[in-house]
């Protein structure tokens, strides 16, 4: 089975020009932003250049990419505005993704902000039910989050309420980020196949459509979530080869989000095609 690897790319210079810079490292997935990761407005659509990153993207053998909502969308804040804000640049983002071949949305699930947690899982998914229709095509996943503050997603059972909620449910998945589980208590580093059973019992391993692959600076169980170079961190090299190695993980596109520019990237994804073996 093909190993799907890449990173985290500016989305500043339009989808072809992405996936050519994602091959010129040796990458055969992406994520980026679908727009500022503070918000905002969207850059204008170009229909002619998503044309052409498609046909690209099957003449070059490019997995699924991830497109990475802004970090301020928070569908369970305790202000309104902020609330239609996330659902607006989620509607318009689901819209865009149409015309785009074998992509994913993911997302943050959010903060509730000393609402608690019930009242946030609530909010967020009448909140989704609200966004997804029939007729979105690109799957939506909620990622997996450290805890930090008022995180909602810090648990696969948390995430497993959520879903409990959606009404169109063939319509939502996960994005599992090594660095947040590890955060979270997760014990990716020694029991891993623990955690994907965990997972699968919670969530289903059906709904893990993406990985994000990142070391971790904190300690198991930190709710931290500061990302660290891979094999520089907590979790270490060998659980990240193994991560990817790994039978009921590796058909999945792994994304790094490391502190890293291109040619740290493009060292990371040398390195871990190497040892596993491609």
């Amino acid at each position: 089975m093909r190993l799907y690897l890449g990173c985290h790319l500016p989305a500043g210079s339009g989808y072809l020009a992405m996936a050519k810079t994602a091959l010129s490292i040796k990458a055969n997935t992406f994520q980026y932003f679908t727009r500022s990761p503070r918000g905002g407005t969207a850059r204008a659509l170009d229909r002619d250049d998503i044309a052409a990153y498609n046909l690209f993207s099957a003449e070059n053998g490019i997995g699924t990419i991830v497109a990475h909502a802004p970090y301020t969308v928070n569908l369970c804040s305790d202000k309104t505005q902020i609330r239609e804000f996330a659902r607006a640049v989620m509607r318009e983002d689901l819209e865009r993704l149409q015309y785009v071949d074998n992509v994913v949305y993911n997302f943050h699930p959010g903060s509730h902000v000393g609402q608690g947690q019930d009242q946030g899982i609530t909010m967020i998914t009448d909140a989704l039910n609200q966004v997804l229709t029939e007729e979105i095509k690109t799957p939506v996943l909620l990622e997996t989050m450290a805890g930090k503050g008022s995180e909602i997603g810090r648990s696969f059972g948390e995430l497993a309420q959520i879903i409990d909620g959606i009404v169109l449910k063939n319509k939502i998945g996960v994005c599992m980020d090594s660095c947040h589980v590890h955060d979270a208590g997760y014990d990716v580093v020694n029991k891993l196949d623990d955690v994907l059973d965990a997972f699968d019992r919670l969530v289903g391993l059906n709904r893990l459509q993406a990985f994000h692959l990142n070391d971790s600076k904190n300690e198991s169980g930190s709710g931290k979530d500061r990302h660290a170079k891979i094999g520089e961190g907590t979790i270490g090299l060998e659980a990240m080869v193994g991560m990817i190695r790994h039978p009921k993980l590796r058909h999945l596109p792994f994304n790094l989000e490391t502190p890293n520019e291109l040619d740290g990237y493009a060292g990371e994804i040398a390195l871990l095609r190497s040892l596993a073996g491609e």
